[in-house]
């Protein structure tokens, strides 16, 4: 499919897209630094203060800074100080958009970090909008875009600030409903609006609204959409769902609309013959790139894939990258654990990590342990490396080959 690429409009001029883009890092870094979710909720008025009305301290303040001065590139122009000394929210988007008419080539997003540090992901703007140019021919005819997705990793910022702008879709209004029920969106929806989302929401809306308005059009990514939740939707009204396949480094590497179908690559990523584990990219100027990715990819023809697991190891807990054998090697500091083994649960259990715990007392109290390991994680772990159910036994449990295998919840002893 030939895309043309047509001028890209400056996204940070456009007052509404860059305030909210401003306030979700804030929101994102501070709820990362607590660990808990700040407040006042989203969506934030442009006066609010950082230090007086969300209680962030100095090195808080800092920190943050350094997020936004790191993803949009601020040390290029020089002005990334001024970030200390004004702590309105609308004057650190006055701040982002000076710097941003002085260099604007690049952005850096982060992954989720957790394995450890947060991975950094530079992309050249120019890149960006060579796939919303693709996207934005997948998506004719849209009218608003209802977001439940922040608007500073990749994912939303593709879709929720480029996306908007792009040339065809009339500068299209951006309506947030994260702090939503899903009821609500049922009230809001109209034909012809675009709801950008995870698999997480899409299954909270489809328990709380048995159909959809007739034209709307879903995308989801963040995390793998089951093939199930996928139907079902379609099956309610949804007249169509995207589901795109990429990550923080590749940026959406492929899309589908059927859960049946495999993934077709973007029309600038090739198969890398001789390493299965990179991707090639033609870029604007037609140099390439290449590129490390995140998962073993079986090729159905020259263009089209489906994903087959994760060369990491990683797991997605609501979107979020989680390495269960590093929060395994977490518990197993308790001292009340002599092992551990953690995994993502059955489809039949939920969507979190689970534990399987062998205590180091051959005779503990497992409920006191459970209770226990339950307050500690909470102290320890986001939410989303939290396991949510202990199992608890004398060993791990392992297939015949000692390989460790699954357990069911609450059936193990």
């Amino acid at each position: 499919m030939a895309i043309k690429q047509p001028v890209a409009p400056v996204w940070w001029e456009h007052d509404a897209h860059l305030l909210r883009f401003v306030c979700d890092l804030v929101a994102g870094e501070l709820s990362l630094l607590r660990r808990s979710r700040v407040e006042p909720g989203l969506p934030w008025p442009g006066t609010l203060h950082i230090g007086r009305d969300l209680g962030a301290d100095s090195l808080e303040v800092l920190s943050v800074a350094t997020a936004l001065s790191d993803m949009l590139h601020l040390h290029r122009s020089g002005i990334e100080d001024y970030l200390l000394a004004r702590l309105e929210i609308e004057e650190w988007a006055a701040i982002a958009r000076q710097s941003l008419r002085q260099f604007s080539a690049e952005l850096t997003f982060r992954t989720s970090g957790s394995a450890g540090i947060p991975k950094r992901c530079t992309h050249p703007v120019s890149s960006l909008w060579q796939e919303v140019a693709v996207l934005a021919a997948l998506l004719p005819g849209r009218r608003r875009i209802l977001s439940a997705v922040p608007s500073h990793h990749i994912y939303g910022f593709l879709f929720t600030v480029l996306l908007p702008q792009a040339p065809g879709m009339q500068d299209l209004d951006v309506l947030d409903v994260r702090g939503s029920s899903a009821a609500r969106l049922a009230h809001e929806l109209r034909a012809g609006d675009l709801v950008v989302a995870h698999p997480e929401f899409w299954r909270a809306a489809l328990q709380s609204q048995p159909l959809f308005a007739p034209g709307v059009i879903g995308v989801t990514s963040s995390a793998p959409c089951p093939d199930e939740l996928a139907e079902a939707l379609l099956a309610a009204g949804l007249d169509k769902l995207i589901q795109v396949y990429g990550s923080s480094e590749t940026g959406g590497v492929g899309w589908r609309e059927s859960a049946a179908a495999p993934f077709q690559a973007f029309p600038y990523w090739r198969r890398v013959a001789e390493d299965d584990a990179v991707l090639e990219r033609t870029l604007l100027d037609g140099a390439c790139a290449r590129c490390a990715i995140q998962d073993t990819l079986e090729w159905v023809g020259t263009d089209t894939f489906r994903p087959a697991g994760r060369i990491d190891q990683a797991v997605q807990v609501a979107g979020i990258n989680v390495f269960p054998a590093q929060v395994a090697a977490a518990l197993r500091e308790h001292p009340a654990v002599l092992d551990a083994s953690v995994r993502l649960m059955r489809a039949d259990e939920g969507n979190r990590l689970k534990a399987f715990i062998v205590p180091r007392a051959a005779h503990a109290d497992r409920v006191m342990l459970q209770a226990q390991l339950a307050a500690w994680s909470r102290e320890r772990f986001d939410s989303s490396q939290r396991p949510m159910a202990f199992s608890f036994g004398s060993q791990l449990p392992r297939q015949a080959n000692e390989k460790l295998a699954d357990w069911i919840i609450d059936a193990t002893g």
